[in-house]
């Protein structure tokens, strides 16, 4: 079931600066009424964050998620009331192409983020591969929300 599929900005820090705020694609999905598979999941809630396609902020303050991950994934946690432990975050980069006639691709690609928690914050990012069958769910979830 999707919970959120719009804009999410996030605060940054450093005061009146607000050094490292942005703002990504948030879909926010939750398997845990969704019965189809049979097996209970232990990470029910899954959070996929993208880049927005053409985004227009000025240069200067233009912050990619992966720079950021650890402000994302705390604030997806603080704004939905989620328990980080029962959330997978997952970074989406949609397939590209490049070249005088698209003849170049940069396949789609789906990374897991690992975070240490302490208390509330989300620190220590490590990035992994997304994997079947997971991957196969959370491909399907991004394909039926366009």
């Amino acid at each position: 079931m999707k919970i959120f599929d719009d804009v999410l900005n996030w605060d940054g820090y450093g005061g009146k600066f607000n050094l490292a705020a942005g703002r990504c694609r948030l879909r926010l999905f939750d398997l845990s009424s969704d019965n189809t598979a049979g097996v209970p999941q232990l990470k029910p809630i899954i959070a996929v964050v993208s880049d927005l396609p053409g985004d227009r902020m000025p240069a200067m303050k233009k912050v990619s998620v992966r720079a950021c991950i650890s402000h994302v994934a705390t604030t997806i946690v603080h704004r939905f009331g989620i328990d980080h432990n029962r959330m997978v975050l997952v970074e989406h980069y949609p397939r590209e192409t490049y070249g005088q006639q698209s003849e170049k691709v940069i396949p789609e690609k789906f990374d897991v983020v690992d975070l240490k928690w302490h208390g509330a914050r989300a620190l220590f990012p490590g990035w992994r591969s997304l994997k079947p069958p997971l991957l196969d769910i959370v491909r399907t979830l991004v394909a039926n929300s366009p």
